[in-house]
């Protein structure tokens, strides 16, 4: 099953839910916002995208800048902020087994399909 973390406000989240239903795969969505990954969701999710926590991080979001920004952070806290601030999750994570892509561009979809 392919599990798609979106938010619907964003465009390229958009696209990537677009993208998977014209690839006839089934697929679920999850709206991170209103069903926040745990810390241990979290983990396991940048263990299948292969990155660091600092990665995943939308680090143009005004609650980064004015919170973390100039922080020396460790992963557990960038990953506790992820978890406190769920809009700082880079989007849309697309995952398929044990593979994750983040899905920017939309293409990056088919690595994992």
């Amino acid at each position: 099953m392919i599990t798609i973390y979106h938010n619907s406000r964003c465009s390229k989240s958009r696209e990537g839910v677009c993208f998977l239903e014209e690839s006839k795969n089934d697929f679920k969505v999850i709206n991170y916002l209103e069903n926040v990954p745990s810390k241990e969701e979290l983990k396991e999710l940048l263990k299948k995208l292969d990155i660091s926590a600092i990665e995943l991080v939308r680090k143009k979001e005004s609650i980064w800048i004015e919170n973390y920004k100039d922080k020396n952070l460790s992963e557990e806290q960038v990953i506790q902020a992820m978890v406190e601030n769920p809009k700082l999750i880079e989007r849309p994570i697309v995952v398929k087994g044990n593979k994750a892509v983040i899905a920017r561009p939309t293409e990056k979809i088919k690595e994992i399909l």
